[in-house]
C-alpha cells in the first residue's frame, strides 16, 4: 500500500536495493533528448549494474480508499484519479519510451509496471466506443503496433509500439472494503 506513485516508486528502489545491494538505483533520472521524443525526459527509475542498465516506469492509479495496510496499522486515504481513459494512454505512453530509451542505448532493457485498485484497467469494458479503445488493457489482452486514440483524430495520443505485450495482471493485497483489492501490471522491454 502506497501513500503516492512517489511513495510507491521510493519503495520499488528501496526492494531493489534490498535483493541485491549491488544494484546502484537512480530516481527521476534525467536523460539526454532521445529522437523522437521531445523536451526533456526524466525517467522513473534507472538500475545499473556493471554492463547492464534497466530503464523503469512506475504508475499508481488509484480509486478512493480509505483504510490500513494490515500489516503496520498506517492509515491511507487514497484519492480518486477517474481518468482511467488516461492511465492507460499515460501507462502506453511509459512502453513507448521505455523502447526509444532502449533504441537509443541507453537502457538495455525496460520494465512498464502499473499497480492500482481500479477494477476499470484489467476488466473488460462494456462500452463499445471509447477514445481510448485500442489502448485498453484487460486480461488476456495484447498491445502492440500503432495505436490510436479516437481511430487516429487525435495524432498526438497516436504511439507505435515495436515490441509486442501480453497484458497479464496479478494481484497485489485485497483489503477491507470497496477498492480494496489492489493488481498489478508489469511489461518488459527487450
Amino acid at each position: 500500500m502506497f501513500h503516492s506513485e512517489a511513495d510507491f516508486q521510493f519503495a520499488f528502489a528501496r526492494a531493489v536495493d534490498t535483493l541485491d545491494p549491488e544494484v546502484q538505483i537512480r530516481l527521476e533520472l534525467p536523460l539526454r533528448e532521445v529522437e523522437g521524443l521531445k523536451g526533456s525526459q526524466y525517467l522513473d527509475l534507472m538500475c545499473f549494474r556493471p554492463g547492464a542498465r534497466t530503464a523503469i516506469e512506475l504508475k499508481y492509479f488509484t480509486r478512493r480508499w480509505t483504510g490500513t495496510d494490515g500489516i503496520t496499522d498506517e492509515e491511507f486515504r487514497l484519492r480518486y484519479h477517474a481518468a482511467t481513459d488516461l492511465a492507460r494512454r499515460n501507462f502506453v505512453f511509459d512502453l513507448a519510451r521505455l523502447e526509444q530509451f532502449c533504441r537509443a542505448g541507453l537502457a538495455e532493457n525496460g520494465l512498464a509496471i502499473m499497480l492500482t485498485n481500479e477494477p476499470n484497467l484489467w476488466s473488460p469494458s462494456r462500452r463499445r466506443c471509447s477514445n481510448d479503445r485500442e489502448f485498453h488493457m484487460p486480461e488476456g489482452t495484447t498491445l502492440t503496433g500503432t495505436l490510436q486514440w479516437a481511430k487516429g483524430m487525435y495524432p498526438g495520443n497516436t504511439r507505435t509500439l515495436s515490441g509486442t505485450y501480453r497484458v497479464q495482471w496479478r494481484d497485489y493485497s485485497i483489503l477491507d472494503g470497496t477498492y480494496g483489492t489492489f493488481r498489478w501490471l508489469a511489461l518488459e522491454v527487450a
